[in-house]
């Protein structure tokens, strides 16, 4: 892994790959993507086991992303050739179908490097996830280990969250938090008002 340090508030690495979007390869670059949210989550493989049920669960959520202003980016070290026949097998035959965000190809496992998910002994990506702000900041990084998949909804209200205090400076969101509940005052004084309230 790199000796870099990559964490939350710090610029997000950016990185130019090949990516397929609708069945073709593009090429794309993170920093193109700045002035929207990006949700840029790794996985291991294509055609493994828990993998397609957090690609196909990020795809059908896509559009909720993209109502408030994210684009998802999956990103694996496998081929861009890999990506596109996972892509064109369906869902009941272990593909993923098609997609509603593209899938990067990591093939030098330079991203994952950057990112500091790479598994050197394995030679594939943890699940590592990052919410990079619309300024390319990282505002949330999460990393699963290989056998346990993620949560769409946890990570839908993470970025609800982020996009709030980002838009309400001065208060804070307390734990389990979801858009149209009390938010706090971070204040010894002001922040009671919120205790007093639950």
């Amino acid at each position: 892994m790199t000796s870099e340090c990559i964490r939350v508030g710090l610029a997000a690495p950016d990185f130019t790959a090949t990516a397929v979007i609708d069945q073709e390869f593009k090429t794309i670059k993170l920093s193109e993507y700045r002035g929207k949210y990006v949700v840029l989550f790794f996985y291991p493989l294509d055609f493994t086991f828990v993998c397609p049920t957090e690609i196909t669960a990020f795809s059908d959520r896509a559009e909720e992303f993209s109502a408030i202003n994210t684009q998802i980016l999956g990103v694996s070290v496998d081929s861009e050739f890999s990506h596109l026949a996972w892509i064109q097998s369906d869902r009941q035959s272990g593909g993923v179908g098609d997609l509603n965000y593209p899938l990067v190809s990591d093939i030098k496992k330079e991203i994952s490097a950057a990112y500091n998910v790479l598994d050197p002994e394995a030679g594939i990506a943890l699940r590592g996830l990052f919410i990079i702000d619309k300024d390319g900041i990282i505002q949330h990084a999460t990393i699963n280990n290989l056998a346990f998949g993620r949560n769409v909804d946890e990570t839908l209200r993470t970025l609800q969250a982020i996009q709030y205090v980002q838009a309400n400076p001065g208060e804070v969101c307390p734990a389990g938090w979801k858009p149209g509940d009390k938010t706090m005052n971070p204040d010894p004084v002001k922040s009671k008002e919120f205790f007093a309230a639950i």
